[in-house]
């Protein structure tokens, strides 16, 4: 799919007939397919289709079968949208705040607009690029959600918000080389972006978990969502609590804000060991997730929390720690020997050896399994060998 004559082609009838005949081909048969459609269809538009059914099965991760299958595409589509869980748990913070309407400024292929609608929020979504446009336009009509969603093709800086309750901004975090790391040179520039959210009543903008602290305005709520235990996003929420950092988790939605906390103190390494989120550790917030569990760090440097005792706790996956070594791979590799350890987790934080050369390295083989946890103890590389603790999760 390269253009928009394209695109209208896989909307009309024999587009749909072709897409839905895709629906769960085999990308490894997809020469053969493609020469057996193009016998009784144009071959621009069995391209078309075979390309928008690929990006359909890489979107399953993010919306689900039931939405990918019957939603449209471009690549950078299906990279830069917002996974639909995220979006949901956003929409409903939204109209938890009251919001009946609002502005989706870089709407991209509205994955994020759809997700506002099925909260019940009419949604004015805008992007510049025309075809980008004609997606989000087919998806909101493929959902059910046409009388929700106003597309427009316009420059988002152009944009009167004022007749909206909120805007949200996802400004373009990549370009022709890669991912875009400094906020001004989003498209359109995070500034900018401050300042639309500034002249609505609520404002949502969506930014690279990386965000410096530092860059957070004072009237801004700075929050990292994680999903499944992968830092999905930031979002800097204007016209909720100013100053608040907060750690959301999502499937379960918990949340854990700051309280401006000092950092935890060391203390040797106990019985049990924690590894906050990522979320948690991205907000700053590994010392109220310390306070929770009564533990305190391995060191001043490492975000692992230490504690004699199991809490079950949202914040954190949990290790009941057997050993403590100095880092050798000949002492680990004879531990491992000796506990006929055949399945080995490596998980690593400040160290540099890469969990893969320490598989290769020991060569485990045994019925039994292990955790390794490479790191550093009061500033000396260590290993800390255990297992996942049972109430790992609450």
């Amino acid at each position: 799919m390269t253009d928009l004559a394209a695109f209208a082609a896989l909307l009309a009838p024999e587009g749909q007939t072709l897409l839905a005949a895709l629906r769960d081909h085999d990308p490894a048969q997809e020469l053969a397919v493609a020469s057996r459609l193009r016998r009784d269809h144009p071959v621009e538009l069995v391209s078309a289709a075979l390309g928008q059914a690929r990006l359909r099965q890489r979107a399953v991760a993010k919306f689900g079968p039931e939405d990918a299958y019957r939603m449209y595409f471009t690549p950078n589509g299906v990279e830069q949208s917002t996974r639909a869980a995220v979006g949901t748990y956003r929409a409903a913070r939204l109209k938890a705040l009251g919001v009946g309407s609002v502005a989706d400024l870089c709407s991209g292929i509205g994955g994020d607009a759809l997700a506002l609608a099925r909260a019940g929020i009419s949604v004015l979504a805008v992007d510049r690029d025309p075809l980008t446009a004609e997606v989000a336009r087919a998806n909101a009509a493929a959902l059910g959600l046409a009388d929700l969603i106003e597309v427009r093709c316009a420059d988002v800086t152009e944009i009167d918000t004022s007749p909206h309750d909120a805007v949200f901004v996802d400004p373009a975090r990549r370009g022709g080389r890669g991912r875009i790391f400094d906020p001004e040179a989003y498209s359109p520039p995070l500034s900018w972006a401050m300042e639309a959210a500034r002249k609505a009543p609520h404002a949502a903008l969506k930014i690279a978990p990386g965000v410096p602290h530092e860059t957070v305005p004072e009237e801004a709520e700075a929050e990292w969502i994680s999903d499944g235990g992968d830092v999905k996003e930031a979002v800097l929420w204007f016209g909720t609590e100013p100053g608040a950092r907060r750690a959301t988790l999502l499937p379960s939605g918990a949340s854990l804000t700051g309280r401006g906390l000092p950092d935890p103190a060391v203390r040797p390494v106990g019985r049990y060991l924690y590894e906050p989120d990522g979320a948690v550790i991205r907000a700053h917030l590994v010392a109220e997730a310390a306070e929770e569990l009564g533990g305190g760090l391995i060191d001043p440097t490492i975000a692992y929390i230490t504690a004699d005792t199991l809490s079950p706790t949202p914040y954190a996956s949990a290790y009941e720690i057997t050993d403590e070594l100095p880092f050798n791979l000949k002492k680990l590799k004879a531990l491992l020997r000796e506990r006929e350890v055949g399945t080995l987790t490596v998980k690593k934080r400040g160290s540099a050896v890469a969990p893969e050369e320490i598989r290769r390295r020991v060569a485990p083989k045994g019925p039994n399994s292990a955790t390794v946890l490479l790191t550093r103890v009061a500033g000396a590389p260590t290993m800390l060998i255990g297992r996942p603790a049972r109430a790992e999760r609450s």
